[in-house]
């Protein structure tokens, strides 16, 4: 079966509306997260607060009317997801099942193995104060402090909560802040999901999942994937073999994008939705609540799959880094830089950061592309809106705007910003 060819416009449509963002936001209220989230397969987690979260960003974008309470109502009280991993991210609570698998795979890996064998008593000792005290966080255990500096926690308390979420004894009852607060899986997982599925069904999910999640996933990557998936080695011709498999049985296909070398996968389910694309037809069921990226531009999270790690050159000739962990001197943008989709291409960058005593919404630095649209009034108008709806996620009571340019582009924006929020 020959690979579908598809034009670069095509492709980034497609990935953008994969994951709910073009060509406008599809989903609404607290009901909307949980679609989002089982829709786009996962949200990466941060707990990086600068002007937002990266995940309430990334919420804020596809959910109209988001507010980061939604996340937490659904996650922690209505339990319709869970969040997982080293790769932290909030997941469908329906996705359990599988990822069990691969928690029970965990428990053999040799570093937890020595960790437990080692501190037998300690993770006994935990398990009692959580059977005693009920759902407990790192603060709440008087452990010892560990020799060597260790991201996951300073105690050794906090060493055995983390290994016993690992490997799926524990979940994230709620968090406070962003510290989490564990307690015991049977606890919390809805009962219809507390099983663990076969490798088999495992296997199949999670090629899948990770299909679905990238939109069009680079047959090159499988290999990784699914090694931390199964927490298993495949070797190359294992791989092959599965790839080969999975395209004949019919639940993937092979995509060409014009111009490119790289092989892509694509869920079959999907090959219509690229015919639809192909002929500049908007999907069923893609249309917005309300605006669409060219009446209001949408700001990216620094996380978001569709631009982070390298995605944005690949798919929008967007050079983009998330400088939050680069030295000041070799910034070459910002602290916390958001890239700008106005229609299907990233087209500017802004850094945001939220004034916390002045609830100030403060644009340390703009930058456009080279063929951005900034002379354009709908450009300007669209950009106006998108910084007032951001204004309106951060609780912003003023916005700071004299780092964008052109000045054409600063005078227009200021107008429309003028009349919902003080800006100056």
């Amino acid at each position: 079966m020959k690979p579908i060819v598809i034009s670069r416009q095509t492709a980034r449509r497609f990935v953008l509306g994969k994951q709910g963002l073009w060509p406008g936001r599809r989903w609404k209220g607290k009901r909307g997260v949980a679609q989002t989230i089982r829709t786009c397969e996962a949200v990466q987690l941060d707990p990086l607060n600068v002007v937002a979260r990266s995940q309430d960003i990334v919420l804020h974008s596809r959910v109209l009317g988001y507010t980061p309470e939604h996340l937490y109502k659904i996650a922690y009280e209505e339990r319709q997801a869970f969040d997982y991993g080293g790769w932290l991210a909030m997941y469908p609570m329906s996705d359990l099942p599988y990822w069990r698998y691969h928690m029970e795979k965990r428990i053999h890996d040799k570093r937890i193995e020595g960790f437990v064998l080692n501190h037998e008593e300690l993770f006994e000792q935990v398990r009692t104060e959580l059977r005693k005290r009920g759902p407990l966080g790192n603060r709440d255990l008087d452990g010892n402090k560990i020799g060597l500096w260790n991201y996951r926690g300073r105690k050794d308390t906090s060493l055995a909560l983390y290994d016993m979420w690992l490997c799926g004894e524990l979940m994230i009852h709620h968090r406070e802040g962003f510290e989490r607060v564990y307690d015991f899986r049977e606890n919390i997982a809805p009962r219809e999901f507390d099983y663990i599925a076969s490798e088999k069904e495992a296997e199949r999910f999670f090629t899948r999942k990770a299909v679905a999640f990238m939109g069009l996933k680079r047959e090159s990557h499988m290999q990784g994937e699914m090694k931390y998936f199964l927490r298993k080695d495949y070797s190359k011709a294992q791989m092959a073999h599965r790839l080969g498999g999975w395209i004949e049985s019919g639940m993937l296909r092979q995509v060409q994008v014009e111009g490119g070398r790289d092989a892509y996968l694509v869920l079959a389910e999907d090959v219509q939705v690229l015919e639809s694309l192909e002929t500049g037809k908007v999907p069923k069921g893609w249309n917005p609540q309300e605006t669409t990226t060219l009446e209001e531009v949408t700001f990216l999270a620094p996380l978001d799959i569709v631009s982070a790690r390298g995605r944005a050159k690949k798919l929008f000739d967007f050079d983009y880094t998330w400088e939050v962990y680069t030295p000041a001197h070799k910034r070459r943008w910002g602290y916390y830089v958001l890239p700008i989709l106005y229609g299907d291409d990233l087209v500017a960058r802004l850094d945001p950061k939220l004034d916390r005593t002045t609830m100030t919404l403060e644009i340390r630095g703009f930058w456009h592309e080279d063929d951005a649209p900034v002379k354009d009034a709908d450009f300007a108008d669209a950009l106006a809106k998108g910084l007032i709806r951001f204004a309106k996620l951060v609780e912003a009571e003023q916005v700071t705007l004299d780092t964008i340019t052109p000045v054409g582009l600063k005078r227009a924006v200021t107008r429309v910003v003028n009349g919902e929020v003080k800006s100056k």
